[in-house]
């Protein structure tokens, strides 16, 4: 019989109950201080019945510990990638043909940066524009979206720009007397942050989640974000009153950092006559689908990258962790990015393979924002950019067959 849990003295866990005696030997029970119950014998044709074992006191406690310390179902596609084929490639390499033709309908003389934007968001990375008012950086991120067909938000950057303002917020409705979740703008598939240096510190790392794991965590409730999800930064290089400069471990989280620049007067004088009647960007219509730039996505992954190629873009970050000007080189993050992007690039160039002019050309954008240079070469005018170009030019380039 299992021990009463009302009863103060019962037995340790450990302890062994005494055995129970039969009638003809047994005397006057011991008195426990609670009345004694007769066992009465099991009726005739049925099993006597046994008591069930005892449960241990923890075993709560460990069903709650197991419970917790289940693992969560991951998120995304955690499959190995495989080689890409050369159906996929050509894939990769006509969607970047159509976006690129689209979107220079109405940004003018920008296709570099145009080429270097797919290969961000191919990589599943964000863009930094850090440029002057006025060259097409809100128009870039706009014809973007349109193109893909992609939903597009905007927040304009102030002070006093609150994380919720950004992430969204709980309400509480008085009609059901519950908390409503309402979504704020990063509940899109581009969002511009619109000089996003005079927002504050807390509402610039709002945007840290969102960047890095593609969801937000609002009232202890994740929400996933709809693929393919990119942030376009802009901030202005040449008006810094007011503002809150992006610390360094913010910096990182942008896979590149690039200007568009002045366009030419030729460029110019096309784009007054483009915009002579209205804006083209009113007439753009899409040329793709989010689950085309989708799998888009996954298939670079399989690009191949050659044994040498990843040891030239090693050797590469690994340069500028003990260049003499620079006081902070390229973290692990860095060689990701690079190599990543160099996948992207390869793909959209309609390669199925790496090559170290594929790094050259890419090098800049994403590793130029990750490094810091020294106060005294800062002085001798020495610029992020110059140092990258120099540890490039001393590098030994490998010899890689284009049939890799």
């Amino acid at each position: 019989m299992l021990p009463d849990d009302r009863s103060s003295d019962a037995a340790p866990p450990d302890s062994v109950p005494p055995r129970a005696e039969s009638s003809s030997q047994a005397g006057q029970p011991p008195h426990t201080g609670q009345p004694t119950r007769a066992i009465q014998p099991p009726p005739a044709g049925q099993p006597p019945r046994t008591a069930p074992p005892p449960r241990a006191a923890t075993a709560g406690r460990t069903a709650a510990v197991r419970v917790a310390s289940k693992p969560r179902p991951a998120v995304g596609n955690t499959a190995a990638p495989r080689p890409i084929t050369a159906g996929e490639t050509a894939a990769v390499s006509d969607l970047a043909k159509r976006v690129i033709g689209n979107v220079e309908k109405a940004i003018v003389g920008k296709r570099k940066q145009l080429v270097l934007s797919l290969v961000a968001w191919l990589s599943g990375g964000h863009l930094l524009l850090e440029d002057v008012p006025g060259v097409a950086k809100t128009m870039l991120a706009r014809a973007l979206a349109v193109s893909i067909g992609c939903r597009f938000k905007r927040v304009q950057c102030t002070p006093d720009l609150l994380p919720s303002d950004v992430t969204g917020t709980s309400i509480f409705n008085q009609k059901t007397a519950e908390f409503e979740f309402r979504r704020g703008p990063v509940f899109t598939q581009i969002l511009l942050a619109d000089e996003i240096n005079r927002a504050t510190p807390r509402t610039q790392a709002s945007l840290l989640e969102a960047m890095a794991e593609a969801r937000v965590t609002v009232d202890g409730q994740t929400h996933i974000l709809e693929p393919p999800f990119l942030v376009i930064a802009t901030q202005n290089p040449v008006d810094h009153e007011g503002t809150f400069p992006l610390p360094e471990a913010q910096l990182d989280r942008f896979l590149m950092r690039f200007s568009l620049g002045y366009p030419s007067q030729e460029e110019e004088l096309r784009m007054l006559s483009m915009l002579e009647r209205s804006h083209p960007i009113d007439a753009l219509r899409p040329v793709a689908e989010a689950s085309e730039l989708v799998a888009a996505q996954i298939a670079i992954r399989g690009v191949r990258v050659d044994p040498k190629v990843r040891r030239y873009l090693l050797e590469l970050v690994h340069e500028t962790r003990h260049h003499e000007d620079l006081a902070l080189g390229g973290s692990p993050r860095s060689s990701i990015a690079l190599f990543r992007c160099a996948q992207a690039f390869a793909a959209i160039q309609g390669r199925g393979y790496v090559l170290p002019d594929d790094v050259k050309r890419i090098v800049g954008p994403v590793m130029n924002h990750r490094v810091i240079v020294k106060p005294e070469s800062r002085l001798r005018k020495v610029t992020a950019e110059q140092t990258i170009a120099a540890i490039l030019a001393e590098l030994a380039v490998p010899m890689v067959e284009s049939s890799a």
